[in-house]
């Protein structure tokens, strides 16, 4: 997946440099939620529908293609060395506004199953450093996120 998403975010010679679309973004975008599902050991599929769900609403992908991005994001996800593979692109072209409705996004995840263990915290709160997010913007996604979350159960 990091070879497929290099290719995406650079531009041939002729083209200057690279200016990825929604779709490109979406796959980042996702790489960083299915990091957070898998983190936890237990991979449940209210994450997974969260995650598409996501994609469609906030990423601007048809349902399709966002199912597409998640199989090729849970298939490669071990090739995944670093975060910052995946946060790099998302600095580059979004700005404050749509990394902080990402970071919700991706809280969105994490309540999926209708619990935070330590571990998403600390990958959530390692996402938003990673997204130059401060503690106010990092705080106001979980909380939006929580509201919308709805009730789980689980």
């Amino acid at each position: 997946m990091i070879e497929k998403l290099k290719q995406l975010f650079l531009a041939p010679a002729d083209q200057g440099p690279a200016q990825p679309d929604r779709h490109q973004l979406a796959i980042a975008a996702t790489a960083l939620m299915v990091q957070l599902a898998r983190i936890d050991q237990e991979q449940d599929e209210r994450e997974l529908k969260t995650i598409v769900d996501c994609a469609v609403q906030r990423l601007e992908v048809t349902r399709e293609e966002a199912e597409s991005i998640l199989q090729d994001a849970l298939n490669e996800a071990e090739d995944a060395t670093s975060l910052y593979e995946f946060t790099g692109q998302i600095n580059d072209h979004l700005d404050q506004q749509a990394k902080q409705a990402l970071l919700e996004s991706i809280w969105l995840v994490a309540f999926a199953d209708g619990r935070i263990d330590r571990f998403e915290e600390h990958l959530i709160r390692r996402m938003a450093e990673l997204l130059h997010l401060n503690h106010r913007e990092y705080m106001q996604a979980r909380h939006r996120a929580e509201a919308n979350s709805g009730p789980t159960s689980g």
